[in-house]
């Protein structure tokens, strides 16, 4: 793919990942304008809707940047230690973004999906503190995105090599 095929890959990948950061800040906002008592380490919490569908929408948008990235990225995959020394620095680049942005996606989709989830309920729930689930998979999602360009470029010289 051209230069300027692999740009517009690249800031779908970026803006998917900042659209889904906002859109899991944005359901952490609306989850605190809900009613809740807090008495030492339980909370009981009134589930808010429109954070239950800003969390879901922002899971929804990190996987599909995820999926975007790594089929249009490619599998650069190093399987042993002498594999990894003698592969280009891009390549090894690659696999070391492949690995982190799992790490992140994994970690981000599970934080949003938790708070979406405690919002999904119709009544009011009692349980321990979790709070700031749905702020915390917002900012993976940005750090996601930083990989996954970083991932997808370097992907990209490998395969031009």
């Amino acid at each position: 793919m051209g230069r300027s095929g692999g740009v517009i890959i690249c800031l779908l990948i970026l803006s998917m990942d900042i659209v889904a950061g906002i859109l899991g800040i944005e359901a952490e906002i609306a989850q605190n304008k809900g009613k809740y008592l807090r008495v030492f380490i339980l909370e009981c919490k009134e589930p808010v809707r429109q954070a239950y569908k800003l969390g879901l929408a922002a899971a929804v948008l990190l996987a599909l940047a995820h999926a975007i990235a790594n089929v249009l990225g490619g599998c650069k995959c190093i399987c042993s230690k002498d594999e990894f020394v003698r592969s280009s620095a891009n390549k090894q680049m690659a696999a070391g973004t492949l690995i982190l942005s799992w790490i992140i996606v994994i970690v981000g989709f599970a934080m949003l999906i938790m708070g979406a989830i405690a919002n999904s309920r119709s009544r009011v729930s009692c349980s321990l503190v979790h709070r700031h689930f749905l702020s915390i998979g917002g900012i993976l999602c940005f750090v996601h995105g930083l990989f996954c360009v970083a991932y997808y470029v370097s992907a990209d010289a490998t395969r031009r090599e």
